[in-house]
């Protein structure tokens, strides 16, 4: 199966919960990353904030990306489940995990 990101959302700092397309939920901690001249306007953290899905993947206005089989790579699984109220729809909880460096 070729791994696609489905959804992100910020958590926090440089950290990104990814939804993919096998039903994984995973958090990125993308700060260790953002290496080289592409990556650089990224640690602008109001920049880092503002990204979209596409290609299959998380992309910046800047038009840095990242594999999103490097994003599987890179991130840790968290529980998830799906949430009755149908507004939320699909709740992550990343609680039980400490991903702080």
């Amino acid at each position: 199966m070729f791994l696609e990101v489905i959804k992100a959302e910020y958590i926090d700092g440089y950290r990104l919960r990814l939804f993919f397309n096998n039903g994984e939920v995973r958090v990125a901690d993308l700060l260790p990353s953002l290496k080289g001249e592409v990556f650089e306007p990224l640690h602008d953290l109001e920049m880092f904030k503002r990204f979209t899905i596409n290609f299959n993947t998380v992309v910046w206005e800047n038009e840095a990306d990242f594999a999103s089989e490097y994003l599987y790579e890179i991130s840790k699984p968290i529980p998830y489940s799906f949430d009755e109220d149908k507004k939320t729809g699909m709740v992550a909880d990343d609680s039980c995990f400490d991903y702080k460096a």
